[in-house]
């Protein structure tokens, strides 16, 4: 989702500049006159998941599917709110930002794209990743006793992040949708709280998401609504499965590849309308 607002520039914020313009010969006097101004305008406020991070520069996914990728830099002013470890309106460091947290990014607009101005989050989405970060770091260092803790921790996580693409499939649920829509049937929603309750019993599970139409509409079209129904899931698998968003591969949209079934028909159709939610464990984590 994002909300096409305007935020109210900072004067001297992110790149502004300072220009000397001097005064007329008929001013009472020759001294020159400083005027000052941002060389930004104001962009879109985005709302959506921090989904990725190169560098400086973010990607957040709104609840359409839409990606918008955002720079951070020296001027970002990152502040989270409430939280139980007194997290309440306190600044951080760009640094915090992690994948999965729920943001509200105040945007300044340039040639190149968008600038973060300010950036918005719960303390409880921080606080939370966190503990499951420390967690993991926790676990892989009780797997390497014979080294540092703290090295083996980290030594632990790097091995399995470079492995990280190798899963074994633990649970696959199809959710089916309505031609041309996004909304998840009563049946649907019951079929998802279940495979994350399925998830939740096994250690270093993580669920990934796909979202699928059929051959109708053009290519276009069917990849924005096969990444509309991936979204609409992860929301609801976080807002009412309590699913953790740090414990998800990024959601994508397939459009009409992979059919389950001949789109031919129009039951091979409604087979091909829906969205893939699929319980991950990495090879790693279970060698290990």
């Amino acid at each position: 989702m994002t909300a096409l607002k305007k935020t109210a520039a900072l004067p001297l914020l992110l790149s502004a500049f300072t220009l000397p313009m001097a005064a007329p010969s008929m001013a009472q006097d020759d001294s020159d006159i400083d005027v000052y101004g941002s060389a930004l305008s104001d962009g879109p406020e985005v709302e959506g998941i921090i989904t990725a991070r190169n560098g400086d520069t973010i990607q957040v996914t709104m609840e359409d599917g839409q990606n918008a990728t955002i720079i951070v830099d020296d001027g970002t002013e990152v502040r989270a709110k409430g939280g139980f470890l007194g997290l309440g309106s306190k600044s951080l460091q760009t640094s915090q930002l992690m994948n999965g947290i729920p943001v509200e990014v105040e945007t300044l607009q340039f040639d190149g794209g968008l600038v973060a101005k300010q950036i918005k989050l719960k303390g409880s989405d921080l606080e939370t990743a966190a503990m499951i970060r420390g967690a993991t770091q926790q676990q892989f260092a009780e797997h390497r006793a014979d080294i540092d803790a703290n090295s083996a921790a980290a030594e632990a996580l790097r091995g399995r992040m470079a492995n990280i693409d190798q899963y074994n499939v633990k649970g696959v649920t199809n959710v089916y949708f309505d031609s041309g829509k996004w909304n998840i049937s009563p049946e649907g929603r019951q079929e998802i709280c279940a495979i994350a309750a399925d998830a939740e019993t096994m250690n270093n599970a993580l669920l990934l998401v796909v979202g699928y139409t059929d051959s109708d509409g053009s290519q276009d079209y069917n990849q924005t609504l096969s990444e509309r129904r991936a979204s609409r899931v992860v929301n609801f698998l976080q807002q009412e499965c309590k699913w953790q968003p740090w414990r998800m591969l990024t959601p994508t949209g397939m459009a009409e590849s992979d059919p389950a079934a001949d789109n031919s028909t129009a039951y091979g159709k409604a087979q091909n309308r829906r969205v893939s939610v699929n319980i991950l464990v990495s090879k790693a984590t279970e060698e290990s």
